[in-house]
């Protein structure tokens, strides 16, 4: 006999802790753990996610509203994956109910059914192609949407829809006009891509996580740049897939999705791939999490939100650069995904493969400490290609114009003759990072952030990176009337203009994230550096992360002693790893690289690391500092954030709460409140309190204790977070 309960407890979008009781009325009385519902909350109907059921509540019945609606008649997410997502809310310290709704795609956090996914894809019918021929010219929106559908076999809704904001009433219309017909996706462009032999190190890689599937074994695969790792991922995954496994890959950029997506679809064209990330249109998101969570998907690709996708054949994890910190939420749930990847592979008994040519130190340590396998890769794995020669331009001797030096603009010259490709590396962008007046030292300010403003010059605006606030410049200096106003320092557009000035026969392309605004122009500016139709690259980071650019031979750094001595304890691994995988892009196929750092500390411990390319003997250096220091990975560390519009309340919050922590402290030491780095944003102050412990578990029994009696506290107001793991301190 089936028992029934009364009571389900439903997880709601709601930033509240949670979860909720509600009725289960006799129409709903099948309704099952994991399963979508319609529920009244105020005024509002939401939909939930019902994550138990019981039999009473602490609440009175009368005072418990019913269930309204069951949406779907299996459960969206299975147990296994549901106590995953409980995990994440109790060591993140984040309410369950924002944690489960958004972990699903859009369109399953909303209160009403799914739309008809057999309209995923529409043709024009012989009668439509026949009857839109002339749209009037005025008709913008009627033309965009009848030449995509001409010009194609299919064209998805969500491509459709996006073309205007009458777009989908307008497809509507045809479709109930009898033009547009529902269709079958067309086929995929992909053949099968020949399969290149590994070397020793690689196959001895793939032999070692291979013979571990079936159980949890953590990886750290640490490869130079350019050692094949992608290849031992492939292999990996074939032998996933000839088991009968789903994968999962994670990388931390959208932008590096598409080019990885090409060399799986080719390596697997007879096998489902699906991407998941924020920049899919809401109902092809919604259809690849279905085919991922029904299992027809064999391989997800995605980044870090994908690792909450159901997938019933999971078998082996894979988290590609996996120090990056994008797999770190900054905001919401600040969770890592690739501590919960570790926790996921461990929950299921599959490998994690954790790889980076300049790993986490907490993944090193791990890795040195044997918790992780230790697999390496030191050879490139084009046979003839070396890694690149790096050479320090001291600033000191040759004096910077307009942030270049001579050897420098010679070695660009003579790059481009030789009709090679060379990448221009600063990781600012904008034209310039200040507008300030010689006569009395006045600098362009954000009146609502702690920041400058940052002068483009191209659309001649001061621009905010922290808040997006815009305006034009002066024409004088507002505190002393100076008409002279000057650009100070180096961005990406003033490198590019200098660059065009100095090598007028280069073609030079800037690719960061002003360039790169509209919709496939970064997948455009990819064809023109792979077609040879680019001499110069100049860009920031975005350049840096795991592209193949095989006739890059020079790769020239700029202003990268800023983070030399910066305050943050993890500046010198970050910039490490960025400069290593800068470093990276040149010489990665028959010709040699090079890569030219214009600094002023030649002999900075970083900098003679990187010249040797030894991360193992920076790694060592950078760990035993940390734990003479008292920091991760030695110790564990929890920040509370707190911001509002007035100092004092923010001031005030965190003090009564430093003296509500010291009762609960034990093992765990309090700091007391700061400014944050950036203290004011958007017109809000920002402070925090660090809170640190040898222990995981004192910390974590701390935090419990410590968190009930801060939502207590904390006025409506003020913002308050807590980060556990935090990166940024």
């Amino acid at each position: 006999m089936t028992q029934t309960h009364s009571i389900a407890h439903i997880a709601l979008d709601v930033p509240l802790p949670g979860p909720f009781d509600y009725l289960i009325p006799p129409a709903c009385a099948s309704v099952q753990v994991g399963q979508r519902v319609v529920v009244p909350f105020g005024r509002r109907r939401m939909a939930g996610i019902v994550v138990g059921l019981a039999n009473s509540s602490e609440f009175a019945a009368e005072k418990l509203k019913p269930i309204e609606q069951i949406f779907d008649a299996e459960p969206l997410l299975p147990e296994e994956l549901l106590s995953l997502l409980y995990f994440a809310s109790q060591y993140y310290h984040y309410p369950l109910g924002e944690t489960v709704m958004r972990a699903l795609p859009g369109l399953l956090r909303e209160a009403e059914p799914l739309p008809d996914q057999k309209l995923a894809w529409l043709a024009l019918t012989d009668a439509g192609r026949a009857a839109l021929t002339e749209l009037p010219k005025r008709a913008v929106v009627k033309q965009k949407l009848f030449a995509l559908l001409s010009h194609n076999q299919a064209c998805s809704y969500d491509t459709l829809r996006e073309q205007g904001s009458n777009a989908a009433a307008q497809v509507r219309e045809w479709l109930q006009a009898g033009l547009l017909v529902a269709a079958e996706a067309p086929p995929t462009d992909y053949a099968a891509s020949p399969i290149p032999s590994l070397n020793s190190e690689q196959q001895a890689a793939v032999s070692s996580v291979t013979g571990s599937l079936g159980q949890f074994k953590p990886w750290l695969l640490h490869g130079v740049t350019g050692s094949g790792k992608t290849e031992v991922y492939l292999n990996i995954v074939a032998e996933v897939l000839q088991r009968g496994g789903q994968a999962l890959v994670l990388v931390p950029e959208i932008n590096l999705t598409p080019q990885l997506e090409g060399r799986f679809r080719n390596r697997f064209p007879n096998h489902q791939l699906v991407t998941l990330h924020s920049n899919l249109a809401e109902g092809e998101r919604l259809r690849n999490w279905q085919a991922a969570a029904s299992g027809k998907a064999d391989v997800v690709l995605g980044t870090r939100l994908s690792i909450f996708t159901p997938l019933p054949r999971l078998a082996i994890i894979i988290v590609d650069e996996e120090h990056d910190a994008s797999f770190k939420q900054q905001e919401g749930l600040r969770y890592s995904a690739r501590d919960i990847a570790a926790v996921r592979a461990q929950r299921r008994s599959v490998p994690l493969v954790l790889g980076s040519a300049t790993p986490s130190l907490e993944s090193w340590y791990n890795a040195q400490s044997s918790k992780y396998g230790l697999l390496q890769l030191q050879e490139r794995a084009v046979r003839t290609a070396t890694l690149p020669t790096i050479r320090r331009v001291d600033t000191r001797i040759n004096e910077p114009s307009e942030g270049l030096t001579e050897p420098v603009i010679e070695a660009l010259r003579k790059t481009v003759a030789r009709g090679e490709q060379a990448l221009v590396f600063l990781n600012r962008r904008g034209y310039a990072p200040v507008l300030y007046c010689g006569g009395c030292g006045w600098k362009a300010e954000c009146h609502r952030c702690a920041a400058t403003l940052v002068w483009h010059a191209r659309n001649r605006r001061l621009r905010c990176h922290h808040c997006g606030h815009e305006e034009r410049p002066p024409v004088s200096c507002p505190k002393c009337g100076n008409m002279d106003l000057h650009p100070l320092g180096e961005g990406t557009q003033r490198i590019e203009d200098v660059l065009q000035s100095r090598l007028p026969q280069a073609r030079i392309l800037r690719v960061d994230r002003d360039s790169t605004r509209n919709k496939g122009s970064f997948d455009s500016m990819l064809e023109q550096i792979h077609g040879r139709e680019i001499d110069i690259l100049v860009g920031t980071q975005m350049l840096a992360k795991g592209h193949d650019f095989p006739h890059v031979s020079l790769v020239v750094v700029l202003n990268a002693d800023g983070a030399l001595y910066s305050t943050d304890f993890r500046a010198g691994e970050r910039l490490f790893a960025l400069l290593m995988q800068v470093a990276g892009r040149a010489g990665r196929a028959e010709l040699p690289g090079e890569v030219w750092i214009q600094t002023q500390f030649p002999d900075h411990p970083l900098y003679r690391a990187l010249q040797q390319h030894d991360y193992t003997g920076y790694a060592a250096e950078l760990l035993a500092q940390r734990q003479s220091a008292g920091f991760p990975p030695y110790e564990y560390q929890a920040v509370l954030r707190a911001e509002a519009h007035q100092v004092p309340q923010v001031e005030q919050f965190l003090q009564q709460a430093a003296r509500l922590a010291q009762p609960l402290s034990g093992d765990v030491l309090v700091y007391d409140p700061v400014v944050s780095l950036m203290p004011r944003v958007a017109n809000r102050h920002r402070w925090q309190l660090l809170i640190q412990s040898d222990s995981r578990q004192a910390l974590q029994k701390m935090l419990f204790q410590w968190e009930p009696q801060l939502w207590k506290i904390a006025p409506r107001e003020l913002r308050w977070n807590l980060d556990v793991d935090p990166l940024d301190v």
